[in-house]
């Protein structure tokens, strides 16, 4: 893992086409900033796993009962 310190206005970039800004600072709670092509997904890490979760239980459940059918 990579730490940076920022400050206010201050950014960062990934791979040429993220951006990433501070906004705000106030106390304990930092609010950000994210420039990035529309193809490129971003989630709060909390909303992504719950996503994977879901997909994997889409995945688990139908997909057997999918195999059952096909095999008969």
């Amino acid at each position: 893992m990579l730490a940076l310190s920022r400050k206010k206005n201050e950014a960062i970039i990934i791979s040429n086409n993220i951006e990433i800004t501070i906004l705000e600072v106030k106390g304990e709670q930092v609010k950000i900033g994210i420039s990035a092509p529309k193809e490129v997904s971003v989630y709060r890490k909390e909303v992504y796993l719950q996503i994977q979760e879901a997909n994997k239980a889409a995945t688990d459940s139908s997909g057997m009962e999918a195999l059952k059918n096909l095999l008969g």
